[in-house]
């Protein structure tokens, strides 16, 4: 899986960088999970992963290669404040399934 930033811009007033991205997911298959977008993503941007968050996702129709966009805030606090409920679950880091006791 190969991120490509395409483009990147400071909103002073939101305080955060809104950044446009390419995944190439050739060896992956289907698409990308969001959390692993968003480690690929908070690691190539040098910041920490509670910051970045995956806004869109989406693979263009027949090619292995999906656009998105994601907003990286200056605090935990103003994401937290910003950022829609849906879109911090969609975050999250996967569940592990509990396993059933017999």
């Amino acid at each position: 899986m190969k991120v490509k930033v395409t483009s990147q811009g400071y909103n002073p007033l939101l305080k955060r960088k809104e950044v446009a991205f390419e995944v190439e997911h050739e060896e992956t298959g289907g698409t990308p999970s969001r959390f692993e977008v968003r480690k690929r993503l908070a690691s190539l941007l040098n910041e920490d992963l509670e910051l970045v968050y995956v806004k869109r996702l989406e693979t263009k129709t027949g090619t292995m290669v999906a656009v998105g966009e994601a907003n990286v805030y200056d605090t935990i606090e103003q994401a937290q404040l910003v950022e829609p409920e849906h879109i911090i679950a969609r975050n999250a880091p996967p569940q592990k399934p509990e396993e059933k006791g017999e």
